[in-house]
Formats: C-alpha cells, structure tokens, sequence
C-alpha cells in the first residue's frame, strides 16, 4: 500500500470559512451555537442551532445558484478551497483523481420547500431544478463537473458517520494505486423546519443553556442534554505521498488507516461492541497494536452531547485499549460546531490534524459538572498546548450503526523538507 497524505483543506462551518479562522476559534473554545433567528423558531421546543455565515451569491452567479441547493454550495466552496490549499487546481490527472463526499440528508432544504409549495400554499408548481436540488449526489456530481474531474464520483450516505466514510474509501482507492488524488469530505445543510421538528421528535436535541445559549451543547458532561445541529462543508484534498512530494504540495499529515464496523442492535441506540470493532478495525488497518503504549496519542470522539453516545463512546475507548485509556486525552469539539451530521466527521478530522500540526489538544468546551460515568480525560473547558501529538483516532458513529473510525499521523517540516530535496 502507499502513503497517501492530506496536501489540501477546504471548509465552511459555523465556526468560520476559513481553515485559519475554524482554528483559531476552535482552539479558543469560541462556539459557533445561536438560539435560531428564523419565522419557524417560536415552533421549536428548542430553537438552536450552528448556523455557517455563508451566502451563496458571494460565490456563485445567478444563473447557477438557482441550480445548487445550499448544501451543494457548501460542498463547492470547500472543494474549491481545498484544491487551491493543495496548491492543485490545475494540477492533477482528471482520470487518476475521484471524488468521494458524505452527506446524511442531501438537499434537504430543497425538499423542505417544495412541500411547503405544494401542501403548505396549495400550489401546483415548484422550482424546476427540485429533483436535481435534492439529490444526494448533486453535491458530488458538481465537484465533478466544476473541476473537470473524470475519476470516480461517490456519494455516501450513512448518517453522521457519512463524511469519514467518504474520507475512509478515498484513502483506499489511492493507497491500493487506484487513483493518485481524491477531494473527499462532507456536507451537510439540515436547518428547514422540517428536519429540525423531525430531529426533535427523537428528543435528541440539547435543551436552551438559560445562562448561555452556546453552552447548550456539553459533551460528557453530567448535565449534557443533546445535540445542536449544525451546517457546513469540510473537504479535504488526499493524494499519494509520491505524487505530493513530486508536485511539491504542501503536506498537513497522512491517514495511516480506517476502519469500519456496525451495529445490529438498534437503528438509534449506540453500541459499545460495534464502536470498539471500529476503533479495532482501524488499528489494525494501520498496523497498530492498541496494547503498545505509544500506539495512540489522542483521540476526537463523536461527543455528540447524548447521554447515551457519550456513555457508550467512553465504554468503547475503555473496552479497546483498558487502562491505558485513561491516559489518553480525548477532544469533543462538537461543543462548538454543532453536529453537522454527514460532515462532521470531515470537520474534525480536518481540526484534528490542524492541531496535531501545533502540538495542541482542542478543548471539549462546557463540561463543568463531570459524569462519573464518563471519567476520562476530555481536555476539559480549555486547549492544552505543547503536547506532542503523533497519531490520533478520528471517530465517527451513526444512526443506522454504521461506525467509522480515521486514524491520522502527523509529518515534521523538516522531513517533508527532505524529501522535496531528495525529488529535486
């Protein structure tokens, strides 16, 4: 198998839609969740959300904006992003890159509208791009067509964990020599009405922090009521090591391995066996023995803020590496961004490697009151810096039990350094 290294970032959330800027707030615990300002807010029992400030007519023409639905326009802008990061908009073979996005409900805000249309005003005629707005692989299907890229197109849709699965099948296509680059990622646009009175009829959404409205997501805490949804894009730019360093591509870190596993138990309630098959999964896929002390440095859990995810993710870490566990340092960023479903895994990723870059541990923002159930290290509240991180686990669990774990490591300046000279 070869290397294969991440040479491009692209993203749109509600933290930010710049890399630099996502990060900084990251790193400063700054969070990105609004009580909801909309004309359906007074309908929701709790009206949150992490909303991207992003307008699409900043970025597209008229004439194609009335063709992208707005979770198409997140995936473009990233994707766009993150080829110009990879210094690789003109650089790549159409035919020896793919494309691979995740995305758990599509153009869902398109749906949302044309209902309203027709059962909401009794009207007879909706926008003519609808089916094409709504599908699931428009997103994908544009990055395609925007860039010129010949390769394979994949859409996967597999709830939240949609975005790492999209990464994770990226990386396999050109560590086997399929292809040579992918732009892989996620998006996601869920914030109609009718998907956030869909989402709260699970009663899996956090309730109003009275004090502190952005504090209402609180992974691992023992007061933890939920999650927020949130919206973006993250869009990552993968290539073989030889094609990176050959093109003098700029290189932020490598995926060593992924792993995937699933549940069987129950479509919404998490499992601790199918987590820690995942995160066993992906070890082994990276040739890691969880049992080695140096093997994993830090993990980014799915912390969705649930009580039961929270409870059943820190069983899992438990149940694959023992008491070591406790030692390892865990970051929930969720508690800033919101869960952006099919991309979040994309998002976390990317902040993951950024901070792994600059020996820093993201905070999990809000836990003020821990859970004795959940009694690891969670980098409570504040970033830790100077703290060497060489490889982390990634995780990314799902409704429908879908579980899919990254397992990422960091590269020196200096030996990327080398090895450009070594290709001059």
């Amino acid at each position: 198998m070869r290397r294969v290294a991440i040479t491009g970032m692209g993203v749109i959330s509600p933290l930010g839609n710049s890399v630099a800027e996502v990060y900084e707030n990251a790193y400063l615990g700054r969070s990105g969740i609004k009580q909801l300002d909309a004309p359906f807010a007074h309908r929701l029992a709790a009206p949150l959300a992490a909303i991207a400030l992003f307008d699409g007519a900043d970025h597209f023409a008229p004439p194609k904006l009335r063709m992208f639905d707005r979770v198409t326009q997140f995936a473009l802008a990233a994707a766009s992003q993150a080829l110009a990061d990879a210094h690789a908009l003109d650089q790549f073979d159409p035919d020896r890159t793919g494309v691979f996005v995740g995305t758990a409900m599509g153009g869902s805000m398109t749906g949302d509208e044309a209902y309203q249309t027709l059962y909401g005003e009794g009207s007879d005629r909706i926008k003519p791009f609808t089916l094409l707005m709504g599908m699931h692989n428009g997103p994908a299907a544009w990055i395609g067509i925007e860039h010129g890229v010949r390769g394979p197109n994949l859409t996967y849709s597999t709830a939240c964990s949609s975005s790492a699965v999209a990464i994770g099948e990226a990386w396999l296509r050109v560590a086997h020599g399929g292809l040579d680059m992918a732009i892989a990622g996620g998006t996601e646009a869920p914030l109609s009405f009718g998907s956030l009175k869909a989402w709260e009829a699970l009663h899996t959404l956090a309730a109003i922090d009275p004090a502190e409205p952005g504090a209402s997501c609180k992974p691992f805490s023992k007061n933890r009521s939920g999650m927020v949804l949130g919206e973006g894009a993250a869009m990552i730019v993968l290539e073989s090591w030889e094609n990176a360093i050959a093109r003098g591509a700029p290189i932020y870190g490598e995926i060593l391995g992924y792993g995937l596993a699933t549940d069987t138990g129950h479509i919404t309630r998490p499992s601790v066996s199918g987590q820690a098959a995942a995160m066993r999964a992906a070890l082994q896929s990276a040739t890691l023995d969880p049992a080695a002390i140096d093997a994993i440095d830090a993990i980014n859990a799915h912390g969705t803020g649930t009580q039961a995810n929270d409870a059943v993710e820190t069983e899992a870490i438990k149940e694959v590496f023992g008491e070591r566990a406790y030692s390892i340092p865990i970051s929930a960023t969720k508690a800033m961004h919101g869960h952006l479903l099919g991309a979040a895994g994309a998002l976390e990723c990317m902040l993951s490697l950024l901070a792994m870059q600059r020996a820093v541990l993201l905070p999990t923002m809000h836990l003020d009151a821990p859970d004795p159930v959940c009694d690891l290290d969670y980098v409570a509240n504040a970033a830790r810096d100077n703290v060497p991180v060489h490889t982390m686990l990634s995780n990314s669990f799902a409704f429908g039990g879908t579980n899919a774990v990254l397992v990422l490591r960091t590269v020196s300046a200096a030996s990327v350094v080398k090895a450009h000279q070594h290709i001059a």
